[in-house]
This record gives structure tokens, sequence and C-alpha cells, in this order.
């Protein structure tokens, strides 16, 4: 069964301060008060403990947005917007988790760890398994549906990563994370907290690196109006399919000689079957078709009442030229010979607040390919990074 999130949050007063600030008292549902909340804005820096009392008090930069989440293990977190609870006093109530499972494919195992885990690793962290390791990976959980290859990973304890290349320890606190082998898609939903564990000449090096023409980068140069002057190029793509790509029945003879194989002795292939087998493995189901170049950012941005709203019908491909910056003495220079990044956005009509941070409304919901889906755990930046830090 689908566990229900419970939260009750009772705006006991206003109080007219010229200081943002989000504070109150944390309680369980039996009204005895929680110390040690984690409450902090998702993907940030900022943040603060409940106290033994269930008293807090986390202080805000002017204008802040996004999320404040509440979350301690063993309680459902609970996040919510900072612009309907600031500068008010809160009590919040946290229920225990729900002990119970959704139905689970196969049961999580220490098999499923050994057979799972590096798929895992690949597409939530990355590449760098030296410099960027889960403390506590042991305690993930893993479920394997072998038909459909669809791979499901819980975390019961809030993971705690630690990134020696751009000197953070992050509290991530996983949601969901599903990973579709067939369809080689990965979707994963959680919140962060950053804490800065070093701050050399060599992190900042890694961490201007990692903003420079990230997905980050992108939105807050759509924020500040700025996608020329940061020399983004955006182009509008559409879908075309693949005639080379099965067609559905094809797709459907394929299957049905599969499960005519599982359940016979059935060996030799016939050349058909092995053909669509082939074009299934070797094509794509569609090709990209770019339709007008250098569009301008009014195409996909709209400014209405303060609000930066971004949207798109079709794709947008974004292109890059990135110089990694390199550290001589103590000056950070950028190099001389770029690499192009070129990255597909599909809004596919949706519309997307974006922040001044360069954070986005619903990120899941935004589709994303090439260079922007490289940018895992081992390259996020805290949303209150600026470039330098």
């Amino acid at each position: 069964m689908k566990k229900t999130i419970l939260l009750f949050l009772f705006i006991l007063s206003f109080y007219s301060i010229t200081a943002q600030v989000i504070k109150g008292h944390v309680v369980n549902d039996s009204g005895n008060q929680i110390s040690g909340v984690n409450i902090y804005i998702d993907g940030t820096q900022t943040g603060t403990l409940s106290k033994e009392d269930g008293s807090f008090s986390l202080n805000l930069s002017s204008g802040s947005l996004g999320n404040v989440i509440f979350q301690k293990d063993e309680y459902d977190t609970f996040a919510t917007a900072v612009s309907e609870v600031v500068n008010k006093n809160l009590k919040v109530v946290l229920t225990k988790t729900n002990a119970i499972e959704e139905i689970r494919l196969i049961p999580y195992t220490s098999e499923a760890y050994r057979n799972y885990i590096y798929y895992f690793l690949d597409t939530f962290i990355g590449a760098d398994r030296e410099n960027v390791k889960i403390k506590n990976q042991k305690s993930l959980k893993f479920s394997y549906d072998k038909k459909n290859k669809f791979l499901k990973v819980k975390a019961p304890n809030t993971l705690i990563i630690e990134n020696k290349n751009l000197g953070y320890e992050i509290q991530y606190n996983l949601i969901s994370y599903s990973l579709d082998l067939n369809k080689n898609s990965v979707n994963y939903t959680g919140t962060s907290f950053f804490r800065e564990t070093k701050n050399t000449d060599k992190t900042k090096l890694n961490r201007m690196n990692a903003y420079d023409g990230s997905m980050l980068h992108f939105f807050r140069s759509i924020y500040e109006n700025k996608i020329p002057q940061d020399k983004f190029v955006v182009n509008h793509v559409v879908k075309v399919l693949n005639p080379k790509y099965p067609t559905e029945e094809e797709l459907k003879l394929l299957e049905d000689f599969k499960q005519i194989v599982r359940s016979s002795a059935m060996i030799k292939i016939p050349e058909n079957i092995s053909d669509i087998s082939q074009r299934k493995n070797s094509e794509k189901p569609y090709a990209l078709a770019i339709v007008k170049t250098l569009i301008p950012d009014s195409d996909y941005v709209t400014r209405k009442e303060g609000k930066v709203l971004f949207s798109f019908k079709d794709m947008l491909q974004v292109n890059y030229q990135k110089y990694f910056y390199e550290l001589k003495g103590k000056e950070f220079i950028k190099g001389k010979i770029p690499v192009v990044l070129t990255s597909f956005l599909h809004p596919e009509g949706e519309v997307f607040e974006v922040s001044k941070e360069g954070n986005i409304t619903n990120p899941d919901q935004l589709i994303n390919e090439g260079d922007f889906s490289k940018n895992k755990i081992e390259n996020m930046l805290p949303l209150d990074y600026q470039l330098g830090d």
C-alpha cells in the first residue's frame, strides 16, 4: 500500500520583524517535544536542529525561496514552501513512519545489495567512488523485477554522502529511486542539506568547474535574463520517429517469441526475429531534429508578476562551450581549449517556476538528457553556492 505522509502545521501567530526567520516547536502526535530534528532549506547549507524542548529558529537571507524540510529518521519527512511559513510561529507535529512497506517484487536481501549496488552508485553518485562515498550505503534496500528489468532502491535512514572533491558532506533524504534498464532511464527524488567540510583552493577550483555549464548555471542565467551573455546556445528540437527502430507489431512479435523460448526447448532463432532484436538493441526509437537555432529566451521563458516561468511544448537543445578553470599560483584562470556540452530538456508543456538560486519547481518532472544528466551527486552544489566560494 502507498504510504501517506502526514504533518500537522499550526500557525499560532504572525509577528512583524524585518529579518526573515522560520521558528517554532516540533512535537510528535502525542504532544511530546522532539529534539534533533533536521530543519533546513532544501538543497542549501542553511539549516538547524531542534533543541531539547523541540524549539527551533532558522534565519534566512532576504527573499529566500524553495522548501523548508523537517526531517528525522523514523519520522515522516515533510516539506513545505518557505513562503508559507516565513516570519510565523509554528507548531509542527511529525508522525512516526508507517512500517508497512509497499508490495515488493523481490525481497530486499544482501544478495540484491551485491548485485545492484553498482547500478545505483553509477546513476546516483557518479563515477568517482574513491572521493565521493555514501558512508552508510549498506543501509540501502533493493528490489529488482527481473522480468521488466526495473530496479527500486529505498533508504530507511538519511544517507550521509562525503564529497572530498567539492568539500561537502551531504545529508540526503532519498524519497524514491527507480531505474528502468530497458529504457536506460533513472528517476529519483530527495531532499539535501550541505555542510562544508573543506574550503581550499583545490575544492574551490573543483566547485567552479562543477558549476560552469551545469543545469544550475543555466537556470540562474534564465532567472537573471543572461542566456546570451553567459554563452548558452538554445535550439528548438523535435522528435522524429526512427524508421529503423522496430514497430509496435514487431516488438510484440519479439516478446511473444521470448515467451515461447522460455517455455520450450527451442534454440534456433528465425531470421526475422534476429533482425528485430538487433534493430531494437542498436537503434533508438526516435531521432532528434533541430527545427530552429539560436531561439530567444522569450520562446521558453515568461516573466510575469515578479515570477520567472519556464515552459516549452517540444524539446530544447542547450549547447555550451566549457573552458575548464585552472589554478595558476593563487589565480583561477579559464583554460584555452573548450569542450562543447550538449544537453536536451523535455518540458513537455509543463510550467516550472525558476528561483533566483537556479532551482525549479517539480524538478523530477523535467526530463533531461546529455551532459545535464551527467550532473549527479558527485557534481552537485548547494543552491546557495556562488562562483568562487
